[in-house]
C-alpha cells in the first residue's frame, strides 16, 4: 500500500516543555491508524500538529510526499482543505440547523450552487443516518447524534484524510459502536485515509488497521503495529497492561 502521511523525527513542544520527542511513523492510503495512549501523553496534541494547528518544534509531516509544515500557508491551506476533522464535541454551530452547520464549508470552499450545496448537504446527512434530522439544531440532538452531524460536516468536501479526536469520548457502548461501524464504512466506501486519537479499547480492536502508542514518561513511541499483533506478540508491560487495562487475559474483536 501507498503510503498517504509519513511523521519523520517529529519533536512536539510548548515553549520549553517536551511533548514527545523522535516520532517516527507511516499512514498508508485507505487505513485507519490509530494513536493511542493515556491521558497527558500527547496524543491530541500530535493530531493538532497534523492537522495544522500547532506547528512541531523539529521534524516532517509528509502528505503524499510533500512537507506540511515547510511550504508556505496559501499551499498548506491547500492541503488542509483535502482534511476532514471530527473533534471531541463535534464542533457544531449552536445557531445553526444541521443542514447550515455542512453547508458552511461548502459555501466557504466550492463553487457550487445554492441548490447544489443543498443535494450534497442531503447527500452526507444521509451517509451518518441523519437525512430526516436537516433541519434540527445541535441542541435537540443526542451525543451520538452530534458526533455524526459533525461528521457529515467533516465529510462536506469529500476529504482525502479524516481526523477523529477521541470520537467515542461520552458516548454510550451502543453509539460508540455505531461510530466504529460508520468509520469502517468510510475507510470501504469512500476509500479515505484515517486517522482516529482514541484510548477506547473497543474502538482500537474493532476499527484499527495500525496503530502507534504514545507513552508520557518516555515522551515518544513505544510501540507501533496492527493491535491485535501488538498485544500477541510484545512483552513490553506497559503496553500490554494498556491493552488489557491491567489485567492478564488478552483483549480482541
Amino acid at each position: 500500500m501507498e503510503t498517504a502521511v509519513e511523521v519523520k523525527n517529529l519533536d512536539l513542544a510548548y515553549n520549553n516543555f517536551i511533548v514527545m520527542r523522535g516520532l517516527n511513523f507511516k499512514v498508508k492510503k485507505g487505513e485507519i491508524f490509530i494513536i493511542m495512549g493515556g491521558s497527558g501523553c500527547g496524543k491530541s496534541t500530535l493530531l493538532k500538529t497534523m492537522i495544522g494547528l500547532n506547528p512541531p518544534q523539529e521534524g516532517e509531516i509528509l502528505y503524499n510526499g510533500l512537507n506540511f509544515w515547510d511550504i508556505d500557508e496559501q499551499e498548506r491551506q491547500v492541503i488542509m482543505r483535502r482534511f476532514g476533522v471530527l473533534y471531541q464535541g463535534g464542533a457544531l454551530w449552536s445557531s445553526l440547523t444541521l443542514s447550515e452547520n455542512v453547508a458552511l464549508p461548502l459555501q466557504l470552499y466550492s463553487n457550487l450552487s445554492v441548490s447544489q450545496i443543498q443535494d450534497v448537504v442531503l447527500l452526507k446527512l444521509g451517509l451518518v443516518g441523519l437525512e430526516d434530522y436537516a433541519d434540527f439544531y445541535p441542541a435537540e440532538l443526542s451525543g451520538g447524534m452530534k458526533k455524526r452531524a459533525g461528521l457529515a460536516r467533516a465529510l462536506a468536501l469529500d476529504p482525502e484524510f479524516i481526523f477523529f479526536d477521541e470520537p467515542s469520548a461520552g458516548l454510550d457502548p451502543l453509539s460508540a459502536k455505531m461510530l466504529d461501524d460508520l468509520i469502517l464504512d468510510l475507510r470501504d466506501n469512500l476509500g479515505a485515509t484515517i486517522v482516529v486519537v482514541t484510548h477506547e479499547l473497543a474502538s482500537i480492536f474493532a476499527i484499527g488497521d495500525n496503530a502507534i502508542l504514545l507513552d508520557a514518561d518516555t515522551k515518544g513511541a513505544i510501540a507501533q503495529g496492527r493491535p491485535e499483533d501488538l498485544l500477541a506478540n510484545s512483552k513490553d508491560p506497559r503496553l500490554i497492561s494498556f491493552l488489557t487495562r491491567g489485567e492478564k487475559q488478552g483483549a480482541g474483536r
